[in-house]
């Protein structure tokens, strides 16, 4: 359980990285209201930007070598430290500061996380599943996805758009981790001709797109106080579900439960805490803040 364990931390840690560098890219390219071709083309002149490339790519891999090596209810509950991970990095590169406020909420969603997965104690590492798994699975998550998208274009941007669109982005990355688990395993399997005549392949490529489009949609619909703890808790919470309906893993039950739910109530509120400070704003929206404005005073405060 070691090896998936440390690279899916590896795979956080990544993506917080690559959030903070693209972050700091973006801050030194020229603003423009619309769609700039040559965005892209100023962006490949920053190595802060490649670096952030470099650091995707680092976390792709970390996370498909976690997820052929051990349960989807292991690898993908640790990437609610992705998070308190990107502040962390956010604070020392960006010139911003974590207050005493962030710094509780960091160590409540670790302790929270802690809980969870001692209590939960996930085990099963299936390698084959049968079609009859992924069809209820995939229709599921396809259809719970569509009706989110729906309800969020008919909302006004807000909460409630953006809550949506985390949602369905937390489905869509969670149905993207169960297809790679089962393309890992082909690979190792059948070897890269096999990996890549398999639909599965083609299936966690098609979800990892619309987790990214839905994300952007998230981002520019509302505050991060609205879409963050939905796309946290939300991938969690489908990365679980697949796991023992797909993968049959299993999870304790019985008084263990009461834990549990205390460990994600106590995630709940650090993610919930954490969105709300100016520093994750900062890596959220597309105004050139400063990133260290404020958060001596409003660290923890609640206004989005």
């Amino acid at each position: 359980m070691l090896l998936p364990v440390l690279f899916a931390l590896g795979a956080a840690l990544s993506n917080a990285l690559a959030t903070v560098l693209q972050r700091k890219a973006a801050l030194t390219v020229p603003k423009s209201e619309g769609l700039r071709v040559g965005l892209i083309a100023d962006l490949l002149r920053r190595p802060v930007w490649l670096v952030g490339i470099v650091a995707v790519i680092t976390a792709g891999v970390c996370q498909a070598v976690a997820l052929a090596t051990g349960p989807i209810t292991v690898v993908q509950p640790l990437f609610v430290l992705e998070l308190p991970l990107a502040l962390v990095i956010a604070a020392a590169l960006l010139q911003g500061r974590l207050s005493r406020a962030g710094w509780l909420a960091v160590g409540t969603v670790v302790v929270g996380l802690g809980v969870v997965l001692f209590a939960a104690s996930p085990a099963g590492n299936r390698t084959q599943v049968p079609m009859t798994h992924w069809i209820p699975a995939v229709a599921v998550c396809v259809v719970a996805i569509a009706a989110l998208v729906v309800a969020a274009l008919r909302r006004p941007e807000g909460r409630g758009r953006a809550a949506c669109f985390g949602l369905a982005t937390a489905i869509s990355y969670a149905m993207t981790a169960a297809l790679m688990k089962t393309s890992m395993h082909t690979l190792d399997d059948g070897g890269i001709t096999a990996f890549f005549t398999t639909w599965q392949t083609y299936g966690f490529a098609l979800f990892g797109v619309c987790a990214l489009f839905f994300l952007e949609n998230a981002m520019q619909s509302g505050p991060l106080v609205a879409s963050q703890p939905a796309l946290t808790l939300g991938d969690a919470c489908v990365s679980l579900a697949l796991g023992i309906t797909v993968y049959a893993e299993y999870v304790r039950t019985g008084w263990w439960l009461v834990p549990q739910l205390l460990g994600a109530a106590l995630i709940a509120a650090g993610v919930l805490a954490l969105s709300r400070l100016p520093l994750a704003r900062a890596l959220a929206t597309e105004e050139k803040e400063q990133p260290g404005e404020g958060t001596a005073a409003d660290a923890g405060s609640a206004a989005p």
